[in-house]
């Protein structure tokens, strides 16, 4: 286990976006823990209209002005979604999918724990594959909610991100989703794992989204 230190986050947004690709999310749930890889991100800045910190400072957006590494999460259409802030006010990254993971650090249970945390609409188990494709799959699966976490630090007993020393081998880097015409949506801030394309929330590779370039890790 080696949990990412506070000055880990402090880095530019879109460097830390890439780093913190195939990092693992670990979250107790109850006396288990339950973990996630993650494998899709996005960066936003204070300066580029797509970021919630371009609309101004307020009390719902104070994590993104606090230090480095402060948890800021907010509801996305009704639904939790997580965010890290990173070097310089207003700068933070949005963790947009992760896929389940399992190690010895992980209850044997675990997935099912999540499926049932996380079942689809008709109340029918969710794929295991599907659990985290989306920013809000992916914190009702870990249980993550803007009410226990917001302008909150990692904590080391219940949650935090643990770096397993597993790098993609390739990142994707495009746009961002969701981002209204006019407000920035050109900029190709959102990075995926290559390998887990499959998995993210929109793949890049079957869409007709541009594909800035690709970068192969050292």
């Amino acid at each position: 286990m080696s949990i990412l230190p506070t000055s880990f986050f402090a880095q530019d947004a879109c460097a830390l976006a890439q780093q913190l690709l195939g990092k693992i999310i670990r979250r107790k749930y109850g006396a288990y823990w339950l973990s996630a890889r993650i494998i899709e991100t996005e960066a936003y800045y204070l300066e580029e209209k797509g970021s919630h910190a371009s609309l101004g400072f307020t009390g719902k957006r104070k994590a993104l002005f606090m230090p480095p590494g402060t948890i800021y999460m907010y509801y996305a259409r009704g639904h939790d979604s997580f965010n890290i802030s990173s070097q310089g006010k207003g700068n933070a990254v949005l963790i947009k999918s992760a896929f389940p993971f399992e190690d010895e650090l992980t209850h044997p249970e675990a997935i099912k724990i999540m499926q049932a945390l996380n079942p689809l609409p008709s109340g029918l188990i969710r794929p295991e594959a599907k659990l985290c494709k989306g920013q809000t799959l992916l914190c009702r699966s870990l249980s993550l909610k803007v009410k226990d976490w917001d302008q909150q630090q990692f904590n080391s007993e219940c949650f935090y991100l643990d770096d397993i020393k597993q790098s993609p081998e390739k990142i994707i880097e495009t746009i961002r989703l969701g981002i209204p015409q006019g407000r920035d949506e050109h900029l190709p801030y959102r990075f995926i794992d290559h390998n887990y394309a499959a998995h993210c929330t929109s793949n890049p590779l079957t869409k007709r989204t541009p594909i800035s370039w690709s970068l192969k890790k050292s």
